[in-house]
């Protein structure tokens, strides 16, 4: 059998697949095997485990033999769920056709390149951003081009002149990140239907990872969204999950808001990747939606307290540079000074117990950075700064 060693590795793999880079917070992570007491800030997790109302649906679900396959893109009942919530949430239609359950936010993610991306293909990414997101476009033979968000004296801010000279005739999607995972920055409407009009009028998706969209702090129920103004066929995606609203990481559960038009293509996909997200799991999700409102918003304000603990704590440092949160749950700073974030960070762990991940793992405007998700208890967190200040003063 001839082999085209282009197409392949040393390994025999995929070139494209080889070539993929470790996770660099897994990275300090490693370093830091076999270290007791460690304060673990550098995954966006949140502390605490799935609250007990979730979890008693799930059990429900199993006794009742709820375990066999389902359909493709989600049971009926949760699919009519999660489109009265955006409905409900977005204050205008999202019809249930539109909806498809995934196993996992990041499932979600990876469909969406699957589905879209041919090799060849660009994907205009505004970063600094989850590693993962980068990655799913590179599986796909496709190039990721970044426009990096300038911190500056008001905060984080998007050039979108910077942003649209990234896209050409290979320009297949824009990708955007809101609330932003690592940064807290969050896209303002006006924005979103800037990059929603430019789109339109190149006929290319918005591929939109709105994960965070209930952690915002402006006393808004959700940040701005493009199922807010987009129409119900734009070429538009956004990706949501339970992981982090309802403390629901381990579950595996997510959805996408599409045009309906794409749901056999979706739904074909899944069969192939997953075949469905276990049932018990969607069950929980139901009852996620339809009792957890309460808990998502005692989630919110303890998360704004815990921000403001971060945000006051860094800036107590004339080194870090740091913008307020606006969304989601991390701290995004810069150290002066400080010029290899992983060697920093692993440096860090070993010397003070505390696990921080490094900003060159979101992309390469971000060397300089560290991320901290402050989704901790109070006491911890204050802990953790206690012993991070030798190394920032």
């Amino acid at each position: 059998m001839n082999v085209d060693m282009k197409q392949s590795g040393p390994l025999g793999a995929r070139a494209e697949v080889e070539a993929l880079t470790s996770s660099k917070i897994r990275d300090v992570a490693n370093a830091a095997m076999g270290i007791e007491d460690i304060i673990a800030l550098w995954y966006g997790e949140p502390d605490q485990p799935t609250p007990d109302f979730i979890n008693q649906a799930a059990a429900r679900a199993l006794a009742d033999g709820r375990t066999f396959y389902t359909e493709n893109r989600g049971i009926d009942e949760l699919r009519v769920a999660i489109s009265e919530y955006m409905t409900d949430l977005h204050g205008r239609d999202v019809d249930f056709e539109r909806i498809s359950v995934t196993a996992s936010g990041m499932s979600g993610v990876n469909l969406v390149q699957q589905v879209l991306t041919n090799p060849g293909d660009n994907v205009v990414v505004v970063g600094p951003i989850w590693p993962n997101l980068i990655q799913t476009v590179r599986l796909m033979s496709g190039e990721p081009r970044f426009v990096g968000l300038r911190l500056g004296n008001q905060g984080w801010r998007l050039d979108m002149d910077e942003l649209f000279d990234q896209v050409d005739g290979r320009t297949r999607a824009i990708m955007i990140n809101s609330p932003s995972n690592p940064t807290g920055w969050v896209a303002s409407r006006e924005i979103l239907q800037t990059i929603l009009d430019f789109c339109r009028a190149r006929d290319i998706w918005v591929i939109s990872d709105e994960v965070y969209a209930r952690l915002i702090y402006d006393g808004s129920r959700a940040a701005p969204s493009l199922v807010d103004i987009a129409e119900p066929e734009d070429k538009v995606i956004a990706i949501n999950s339970f992981s982090k609203s309802w403390c629901m990481t381990g579950w595996r559960l997510g959805w996408l808001v599409a045009p309906a038009s794409l749901g056999p293509v979706l739904e074909k996909c899944i069969e192939f990747h997953y075949s469905c997200p276990a049932e018990f799991s969607q069950v929980a999700g139901v009852t996620a939606i339809r009792e957890g409102e309460p808990y998502v918003t005692e989630l919110v304000r303890r998360y704004a307290e815990l921000r403001d603990i971060t945000v006051q704590r860094l800036r107590a440092h004339p080194r870090v540079r740091l913008a307020e949160p606006e969304g989601a749950f991390y701290g995004f700073f810069a150290v002066e000074g400080m010029t290899d974030s992983l060697a920093w960070c692993t440096d860090v762990v070993r010397e003070t117990k505390v696990g921080l991940a490094p900003g060159a793992a979101f992309g390469p405007e971000s060397e300089g950075f560290i991320r901290l998700c402050y989704a901790q208890s109070r006491d911890r967190l204050v802990e953790a700064f206690d012993r991070l200040d030798p190394f920032l003063a």
